[in-house]
């Protein structure tokens, strides 16, 4: 993936000094970053320098060293921008301030989880993309999600190794259906790039990061906050079982707008099988991922609520944000075509 423009001060020292081999960085450029946690999830500098920090971690960044991954002055730049991104998502999450349950039980998480996911969480994106959005706004939709569609649940296989027992057996099932069982066309990044090439899209690993505003980064940076700390794999583990129990409806909303449009039924699979994937995913999650991570690991049940809590309001933002955009009949993304 070719590095994106930067769009910051911070940003910009990262990008330049990528380019050339490790070496030792000016910490001065920490105090570029915002501290004003309510402007973290929308400074396009913060979160375009996370993504690119991020991304390390992941695939790598073309003619990037891969030593720079764990280079000490990049990781100390990464924890400062992580602590700003984090004040951010708990000014955002406050309001609703979850308690854990005094007893502790699977089935006490799960119903607290599935109170969580069915909250009123705003203007529906999937709606407007059923019953009235234009060709060209499912494609903007479809460019905004491919920063992740394209490495669906790569994130969350980072837990894989942090868990025993039952949450480990529950995560690697759903992990399992993610990848397709091992056979690649069934895999859903690739059924994503099936609807991305339906749509007239780039379906080139990252090609629409260039184009994703900040809170668009923001989305797929809280996958990796979480994903790439093990003291968080509580927190990583609520944000899948949020993801997975609101994903049913939605993803159907999306199929059928796609089939309005046009769509054939190679263009819908990927929304398709979502619905009937996630709908045996979010019992699994709820229950025996979640549920009996938090009786394993009672000290980390806030944690997991305040994952799951975090994927809802983050989304929410990012959807009302995308629909205020088309409501003014401008672009969603960033000089995109």
């Amino acid at each position: 993936m070719k590095l994106p423009t930067p769009r910051g001060p911070v940003s910009t020292a990262l990008i330049s000094a990528l380019g050339r081999a490790p070496h030792e960085l000016d910490p001065a450029g920490v105090e570029e970053l915002p501290t004003a946690a309510a402007s973290g999830l929308t400074d396009d500098d913060l979160q375009l320098t996370l993504f690119v920090l991020y991304e390390l971690a992941y695939r790598g960044w073309d003619g990037v060293d891969d030593r720079w991954e764990w280079q000490p002055e990049l990781i100390r730049l990464r924890n400062a921008a992580e602590d700003r991104f984090e004040a951010a998502l708990r000014v955002l999450t406050a309001p609703h301030r979850d308690t854990v349950l005094e007893e502790l039980s699977a089935a006490s998480i799960a119903r607290r989880l599935v109170a969580m996911t069915g909250e009123d969480g705003g203007p529906s994106l999937s709606e407007h993309l059923r019953r009235r959005a234009t060709w060209q706004q499912f494609r903007e939709f479809a460019a905004h999600r491919s920063v992740y569609h394209l490495r669906e649940a790569d994130p969350h296989t980072f837990a894989i190794p942090r868990l025993s027992g039952r949450p480990k057996a529950a995560l690697i099932e759903i992990q399992i259906d993610e990848y397709g069982g091992g056979r690649v066309n069934r895999m859903h990044q690739e059924l994503f790039r099936h609807t991305m090439t339906a749509l007239g899209l780039d379906t080139t690993y990252g090609a629409y990061v260039e184009a994703a505003p900040a809170l668009t980064l923001a989305t797929n940076n809280l996958m990796s906050l979480f994903g790439l700390h093990r003291r968080r794999r509580g927190a990583l583990l609520g944000h899948l079982a949020a993801y997975e129990m609101t994903s049913t409806a939605p993803n159907r909303a999306y199929g059928d707008g796609l089939r309005r449009l046009g769509g054939d039924a190679g263009a819908t699979r990927f929304y398709d099988e979502h619905v009937e994937a996630d709908a045996v995913h979010e019992q699994i999650a709820a229950y025996d991922m979640c549920g009996s991570f938090c009786v394993a690991e009672p000290e980390l049940a806030a944690d997991v609520l305040f994952g799951a809590r975090c994927a809802l309001a983050v989304g929410a933002l990012w959807a009302t944000s995308v629909l205020a955009h088309w409501d003014r009949g401008e672009s969603s993304l960033l000089g995109f075509v």
